[in-house]
């Protein structure tokens, strides 16, 4: 908690940076994609490959971010704080840090 804030305050700020990561992972993976960069994750590959790029990120993201709402409402804070802490340390370490340096490495080279 931060500055000794309510655990339902905590659990609200935690929703809120992940749907901020959400949001993160489609524009990067969108942008991504437009300059080269490959996906990784071969489910959204395969949905890439059915209905579209932009489709196929929309649906996702709707989904995991329809997800948090749900985590979020019905989770009590005790709960939903460390599964939100998780959440957010894997977009970190799984989404954000990857397409950072990727982005850095073209940034770098223009």
């Amino acid at each position: 908690m931060v500055g000794g804030e309510s655990p339902q305050v905590t659990l609200y700020r935690l929703f809120v940076l992940n749907m901020a990561l959400q949001l993160f992972d489609g524009v990067a993976t969108y942008q991504g994609l437009r300059i080269g960069f490959q996906e990784a994750n071969p489910i959204l590959v395969q949905a890439f490959a059915l209905i579209g790029i932009l489709p196929t990120l929309v649906l996702y993201k709707a989904y995991a971010c329809g997800l948090l709402v749900i985590l979020h409402r019905i989770t009590p804070a005790r709960l939903g704080v460390p599964i939100m802490q998780g959440l957010a340390a894997v977009y970190c370490v799984l989404s954000l840090g990857p397409w950072l340096g990727k982005f850095a490495s073209v940034a770098a080279h223009l």
